[in-house]
């Protein structure tokens, strides 16, 4: 579970795995960086993209050999006596999920933006099968959806995340469910923004969720520096950008920590 006095950059990887390894690479080994497997990525490669995703950044947060794990081959033990003495550490100190462990190593948290809109509990299960750490449903989807959604991620230790894009009153989704979800995304689409320049992220919402529900709120669809601080400053909790990090660059490692130093 990710600690709520912390603020968060969440990378979306929405391209080739190719690309998505070679970003992983470059970027800094933060704690407060999420991964997200892009629905473009899952689109395309299905719940391999959330196993790639996970095993690239243990890689780098762990410190074991790039390529010494397969998600299709059978792991030597010696790897699997390691991979688990830090996962029982993870679990220890935050439930396997984004917490730190020591000297500065941290559990890797991956989002599944699966954007679901039916079969929530099935869904659910593929994002957990694919080693997520959060999923990611559609505040459009039906609340019986949404219901069964939040209550399969809680069975399978993962975090809930519905995403409020075009939904104009984010807290009537809310009010009708059973239980709330452990994120609120407020987004604003890709094609919205490039079709309607005057569209905005609904920075306003952000208060009068927090106001009834201690949950966390993320924004998503403003990748520019002044965006990503308006939305800390309004008082999200987590900030989701991709543009800078569709293909992999040589500003790549830089662009990172730029956005980083903007979301202390």
């Amino acid at each position: 579970m990710l600690d709520k006095k912390q603020k968060y950059l969440q990378i979306a990887l929405n391209n080739t795995l190719e690309d998505a390894r070679s970003i992983i690479e470059q970027i800094p080994i933060d704690k407060r960086i999420i991964l997200e497997a892009g629905t473009p990525l899952i689109k395309a490669y299905g719940q391999k993209a959330i196993a790639e995703i996970k095993t690239w950044w243990e890689q780098r947060i762990w410190g074991y050999p790039a390529g010494s794990f397969n998600p299709a081959m059978p792991n030597p033990l010696w790897f699997n006596l390691i991979k688990e003495s830090l996962e029982k550490k993870a679990v220890l100190k935050q439930k396997g999920r984004g917490g730190n462990i020591q000297n500065g190593v941290f559990a890797p948290y991956i989002v599944a933006d699966l954007k679901c809109m039916d079969r929530g509990a099935r869904e659910v299960e593929i994002a957990s099968w694919g080693g997520a750490s959060a999923a990611v449903a559609l505040g459009h989807a039906p609340t019986e959806t949404l219901d069964a959604f939040i209550e399969e991620c809680e069975k399978h230790s993962l975090d809930s995340m519905i995403d409020m894009m075009n939904v104009e009153f984010p807290l009537n989704i809310l009010r009708a469910l059973k239980k709330p979800p452990q994120t609120v995304i407020l987004h604003r689409g890709v094609d919205e923004e490039t079709f309607d320049p005057e569209s905005e992220i609904p920075f306003h919402e952000i208060q009068r969720i927090k106001n009834e529900y201690d949950i966390m709120i993320g924004v998503a669809g403003g990748d520019t520096f002044q965006e990503v601080q308006r939305a800390i400053f309004n008082d999200a909790d987590i900030v989701v950008v991709w543009k800078s990090f569709y293909q992999s660059t040589a500003e790549t490692a830089k662009l990172a920590e730029q956005f980083l130093r903007e979301i202390r």
